[in-house]
C-alpha cells in the first residue's frame, strides 16, 4: 500500500454525528459513499472511515453502534471500487468485521483496546499506531509532558515492541504522533516543527493536522481554515510525512502537485 514514490492524501470519512468539523454529515450509507466518490474523484489515495468520534470530551460508544455506523460504508464502497479504504477503529470486533474489506487499520489507541492487537495481528494488515495521551472524553485536561518529542518516541517504541511480540511484523506499522490527541497548541507546533525526529523510528508518517483548533487560533477565520490546513499537511510533507490525513481534498492535492512539480522541475 505504501509502495509509492510520493506521500498519499487520505480522505477523511467520518460516518458519525458529532465528530469536531463534520459530525452528521455522511451518517447514511449512501451518502457517505457519496462523499468518498467526490474524494476519490478529487485526488484521494485512501479513504478513512470512522464510526466513533474521538474529538475532545467525547464519549465512548458501543460496540455495536460502532459497526452498525461502520461495515455497511465499507461495504458499499468496496463493492464499488478497488481504491485503499482505511478504517479509522479502536474496537476488535470492527477490526475483525472489515478486514477483509479494507488496506488500512487505523487506530487513534494504538491497539490498547481489549482483543484488539490480537484482531489486529490475525488482520494481516498494515497498522497505523497513533499517540494519545488518556481518552478522547479527558485527554485535554492539562495535558503536560517531561519532553515531548521523546516521550512520544518512548511511547511508539514501547508499542512496537508489544507488536512484534503478538507477530505484527514491524513492515506493518505506521505511526502517527496525533495532533490534538492530549497535546496544547503549542505541543501540535513543535510537534510539526519537529516532525522529522520521528524518522528515527523508520516507519512511515501519518499526519492528521486537517481543520483542527490550533490551525483556528492561528489564522482566526473559518474562512482561512482550509488555508491553514493545507499549508500545515505541506509542512508535514516537508519533515517526512508519508501520508496526510485531511478534510479538503482537492486543495491537498493541488498543493502537493505543485511541491512534487516544483521539486522534480518537470509537469507531471
Amino acid at each position: 500500500m505504501l509502495a509509492s514514490k510520493r506521500p498519499l492524501v487520505m480522505g477523511i470519512l467520518n460516518v458519525t454525528p458529532d465528530s469536531f468539523s463534520d459530525g452528521g454529515s455522511y451518517q447514511k450509507p449512501e451518502i457517505a459513499v457519496q462523499h468518498a466518490r467526490r474524494m476519490l474523484a478529487e485526488g484521494a489515495d485512501i479513504i478513512d472511515i470512522g464510526g466513533e468520534s474521538t474529538r475532545p470530551g467525547a464519549e465512548p460508544i458501543t460496540e455495536q453502534i460502532e459497526l452498525d455506523r461502520v461495515v455497511p460504508v465499507v461495504q458499499l464502497l468496496r463493492s464499488e471500487t478497488d481504491a485503499l479504504i482505511s478504517v479509522d477503529t479502536s474496537t476488535a470486533a470492527v477490526m475483525q468485521e472489515v478486514s477483509p474489506m479494507c488496506d488500512l487499520i487505523n487506530d487513534v489507541r494504538a491497539l490498547t483496546r481489549s482483543g484488539a492487537i490480537a484482531a489486529a495481528a490475525d488482520s494481516g494488515l498494515p497498522i497505523c499506531l497513533m499517540h494519545m495521551r488518556g481518552e478522547p472524553k479527558t485527554m485535554q485536561d492539562h495535558p503536560v509532558y517531561d519532553n515531548l518529542i521523546s516521550d512520544i518516541i518512548n511511547f511508539f517504541s514501547s508499542r512496537i515492541v508489544i507488536c512484534e511480540a503478538a507477530n505484527i511484523d514491524r513492515r506493518r506499522l505506521l505511526v502517527d504522533p496525533g495532533f490534538g490527541f492530549g497535546k496544547t497548541p503549542e505541543d501540535n507546533l513543535i510537534l510539526l516543527n519537529r516532525l522529522a525526529e520521528f524518522l528515527c523510528l523508520e516507519l512511515p508518517i501519518l499526519v492528521g493536522l486537517s481543520r483542527k483548533s490550533t490551525i483556528s487560533k492561528i489564522v482566526g477565520s473559518e474562512a482561512a481554515l482550509t488555508i491553514g490546513s493545507v499549508v500545515g499537511a505541506m509542512l508535514a510533507i516537508n519533515s517526512g510525512a508519508s501520508i496526510v490525513r485531511v478534510h479538503d481534498v482537492a486543495e491537498t492535492v493541488a498543493a502537493l502537485s505543485m511541491a512534487l512539480a516544483t521539486k522534480r522541475e518537470q509537469i507531471l
